[in-house]
């Protein structure tokens, strides 16, 4: 039924959302997300950065306010009610005790995603796109992908008017940013001896003066980020280092290369080649406990990564005559 519903509400958003919107749509995703804001940033005349967060967004939702913004585009009231039973329904807890939530989106429904990104359209996206930038002197541009934003402006001024209002705006729907990481900073290619950046999406965005001296925006994997993809595949390896050897190293190529798909953009290769052998060092270490005889000495060690395949750091990110402009 929520899958259904899915469908009849992205046939009726896909059309209003905005273009820098990527969260939760169809054909576009986070690394989407990453390629346009670099390329709109390289292009166009911004010298500051709002990036935000908001907490718990999923958690607070308010539901009165999700129905009213239905109503703007959905005239059936059986599908409103449908909607508004989901955003009612209780959640059984641990002690077994029935929990009737006051706010927020269905708790593991295929709905979620979408009603959470239709709130955001409304509370945040156009707002910014009717009101926000038609009152900026320069440009300014939004970036979206789920509750995670950042916006860009070419003066400190419009950067700190935004921040100023932000946080009024949001809480009228509710919302609260979280005053650890929502702040402004200088990000322009006239002043990188500043050595200023910003993290959204997993990635660190720095501007760099490229070999052929042009001015880029260079994108490197977080290192909050690193240190967890490496946290993570540290609990893989003590959970898997027992199986055998074959179905080890098929899953560890399943995983480096998804990590490789998203990380592998250009000029990340110094990134990707440290989460490799700092993965595959976690890996030697516990494989060799997999009983009180080592399993391995590092030369045989090699020899097995031959062997079964294990794929090598590599770039996937292809570059369109624009990306080709502004790496060359």
């Amino acid at each position: 039924m929520q899958g259904a519903v899915v469908k009849i509400l992205e046939a009726i958003y896909e059309q209003d959302f905005i273009n820098s919107s990527y969260g939760y749509r169809p054909k576009t995703g986070a690394k989407t997300a990453v390629t346009e804001l670099t390329r709109e940033l390289n292009f166009g005349k911004y010298s500051y950065i709002v990036e935000a967060d908001i907490k718990g967004f999923f958690d607070n939702i308010d539901h009165e306010w999700l129905i009213r913004m239905l109503e703007l585009r959905i005239d059936d009231q059986a599908f409103l009610r449908l909607i508004r039973k989901w955003l009612k329904a209780g959640i059984l807890d641990t002690t077994g005790q029935v929990i009737n939530p006051a706010t927020g989106s269905p708790q593991g429904g295929i709905a979620s995603p979408i009603l959470s990104n239709i709130y955001l359209h409304y509370a945040l996206d156009l707002w910014f796109e009717k009101v926000v930038k038609p009152r900026c002197e320069g440009e300014a541009y939004l970036c979206r992908y789920a509750d995670d934003f950042i916006c860009a402006f070419r003066y400190k001024k419009d950067a700190e008017r935004f921040y100023q209002v932000l946080g009024k705006r949001l809480s009228k729907f509710g919302l609260e940013l979280a005053p650890d990481k929502t702040n402004i900073i200088s990000f322009s290619r006239f002043r990188k001896e500043e050595k200023t950046y910003f993290e959204f999406l997993g990635f660190e965005y720095r501007w760099q003066v490229s070999r052929k001296g042009k001015d880029i925006i260079v994108r490197k994997t977080s290192s909050k980020k690193l240190r967890k993809s490496l946290q993570n595949f540290k609990e893989w390896c003590k959970e898997n280092r027992n199986n055998r050897l074959k179905k080890i190293f098929d899953l560890l190529n399943a995983k480096l290369r998804g990590y490789y798909n998203y990380y592998g953009v250009i000029g990340n290769s110094k990134s990707l080649n440290k989460f490799y052998y700092n993965a595959i060092k976690i890996l030697y270490k516990w494989l060799n406990r997999r009983s009180q005889r080592k399993s391995f000495n590092w030369g045989e060690f090699q020899r097995a990564l031959a062997t079964y395949g294990v794929l090598k750091p590599r770039i996937n990110e292809k570059m369109d005559n624009q990306m080709k402009i502004c790496f060359a």
